[in-house]
């Protein structure tokens, strides 16, 4: 679709979810409301009014190919909207941001992230993930449960800071940053639901807020000055910063590579802690995608120690992936800001206004996904996702700001439900699958415990 220069004749205004309507919803229950309001847009572009904050809501994966993809400069990621300033305290200018310096990071970091490049990191990654899942042993021969949403941080810590860190940053520093992350994307809520509030007045969480970036950048920034000695003779994701250029050929300063470091540190850990949380407490409620998900893992891994070349044969297992990214997108929100007065969907949009885009509704939406609120990784079977629209499924983004760990979540989420279900037979306590918690990155509502029998001793390697 070309990209209009003039807002068009005949187009309307958007309907309106009423403040007395978006309110009490997003009290009682966030997510499902959020989700109730793009099922209510019936296709359309529609707004809500928080008062005097009057976001226009975008669900429909037309619309959203258009944001994100094909009209991308007439919505941009701004490094100042009202819903990254929050977030923007943390990250500063950077790959999370937008514009020219978004531009150079990406640049820069994008050859740590391409297929073959990921690849390469495979065998040592599952190498790594393995001793890590063996460290279990323990707890399941004292019958002692575990917390899963913890072991997994300590897990995915272990092989990302090896494979894409170089082991610059220790796993109990990681494991620190990430305490603090958690802390932060809970301390922004306030903000995050008002939007609006100036920068200078004091909100609730706030100072939690303060003290976790202090806390991460005690940790961070003495890595990064250490690392700059070194960074000729490394190939990590710090020592790439160091070496890398603007695109007027000057160096990064240190802030900056800062700010990429604590980005890339929370985006290509988050997705994996959190979203394999929701993962056991599905299982145990369906029996038969359990079955044939451990059928899988047995005969492509059989009793060898979970390698590379066995993941491409886990098709099943990445089906489950899939649907597990569906029902729980990390990010969540996709914030955009219209550069110019335009329009979407026959809707007239003014200059400066806030699109949200959300795979958290589209992907939870009746109108795009029969029975939504069910746990079915048949859904992506290739028949099936071949007639889908690309945009009614983009847990990871699209278009120029399309996740560059999307291929690195994938294949190290292979290696780790392979490795467990390789090794152990996992039996959740409790019978509830965690709510969804809205932060600025979607957390598990509470914490996923777990008993564990081992099946079989680590296979030589």
């Amino acid at each position: 679709m070309g990209t209009p220069h003039t807002v068009p004749a005949g187009t309307r205004r958007a309907r309106t979810v009423p403040l007395h309507q978006v309110v009490p919803g997003l009290a009682r229950d966030p997510a499902r409301a959020l989700v109730g309001f793009g099922e209510r847009a019936d296709g359309e572009v529609i707004r809500l009014h928080l008062g005097s904050f009057r976001p226009y809501l975008v669900s429909e994966p037309d619309h959203v190919q258009q944001v994100l993809k094909d009209r991308a400069e007439d919505f941009a990621r701004t490094g100042d909207g009202a819903f990254w300033r929050p977030l923007g305290r943390l990250f500063g200018e950077g790959i999370l941001g937008a514009g020219p310096i978004w531009a150079d990071s990406r640049r820069i970091l994008q050859p740590l992230f391409t297929a073959r490049r990921v690849e390469a990191l495979m065998a040592g990654m599952a190498e790594t993930i393995a001793e890590a899942v063996a460290e279990l042993d323990e707890p399941a021969r004292a019958g002692r449960p575990v917390d899963m949403l913890a072991e997994q941080a300590r897990i995915v810590c272990r092989a990302i800071m090896r494979a894409l860190f170089a082991d610059r940053i220790s796993v109990p520093d990681a494991l620190r940053i990430m305490r603090a992350q958690d802390a932060i994307a809970t301390s922004v809520i306030p903000r995050l639901l008002v939007p609006f509030a100036p920068m200078w007045l004091p909100m609730p969480g706030d100072r939690t807020f303060r003290d976790a970036v202090r806390c991460i950048d005690e940790i961070l920034v003495p890595i990064v000055r250490e690392a700059r000695a070194t960074a000729a003779d490394g190939d990590d994701i710090i020592a790439t910063l160091w070496r890398g250029r603007t695109a007027d050929g000057q160096p990064l300063d240190e802030r900056r590579v800062r700010n990429d470091t604590v980005s890339m540190v929370a985006v290509t850990t988050e997705t994996t802690i959190n979203v394999l949380a929701w993962l056991w407490p599905h299982l145990k409620q369906s029996p038969e995608i359990a079955a044939r998900l451990q059928e899988e893992i047995d005969r492509v891994v059989g009793g060898d120690r979970v390698g590379p070349e066995h993941l491409p044969r886990l098709r099943y297992t990445r089906m489950v992936l899939d649907e597990l990214v569906r029902l729980y997108p990390v990010g969540w929100l996709e914030p955009r800001e219209a550069t110019r007065s335009t329009s979407l969907g026959g809707v007239r949009i003014e200059a400066g206004a806030t699109l949200l885009v959300s795979p958290l509704i589209t992907q939870r939406m009746a109108r795009h996904w029969e029975r939504p609120e069910v746990f079915d990784p048949e859904r992506f079977a290739p028949e099936r996702a071949r007639s889908r629209h690309r945009y009614a499924f983009f847990p990871f983004g699209g278009g120029p700001h399309q996740c560059l760990g999307m291929h690195l979540f994938y294949q190290e989420a292979l290696l780790i439900v392979a490795n467990l279900l390789s090794r152990y037979r996992l039996t959740v306590r409790g019978p509830a699958v965690p709510d969804v918690r809205l932060a600025a990155a979607l957390r598990p509502g509470s914490r996923v415990l777990l008993e564990l029998r081992q099946v079989r001793p680590l296979a030589a390697a």
